[in-house]
């Protein structure tokens, strides 16, 4: 049996960055959905600001949800 290490090695590197940019990505929605709820709660920020941190909150959650349809269709391909 004859293992292929530099594409074994090629694989983990992959994965590793692939997971740490989801989680990177999907915190940042987390975070933006808190922004928008504080800044809803103090009332004192303007419309402009809560309306941007929604939108970022579902743009990162998009592409979350497009990272994994598309990890998906690689592994059913």
């Amino acid at each position: 049996m004859n293992i292929d290490w530099a594409a074994l090695g090629s694989v983990f590197g992959v994965s590793l960055a692939v997971t740490v940019a989801l989680v990177g990505l999907f915190t940042l929605g987390i975070i933006g959905l808190s922004k928008q709820e504080t800044a809803a709660a103090s009332g004192s920020g303007p419309g402009g600001s809560v309306a941007l941190a929604r939108t970022g909150a579902y743009a990162c959650f998009a592409l979350c949800a497009a990272a994994v349809a598309y990890g998906i269709y690689l592994i059913v391909a």
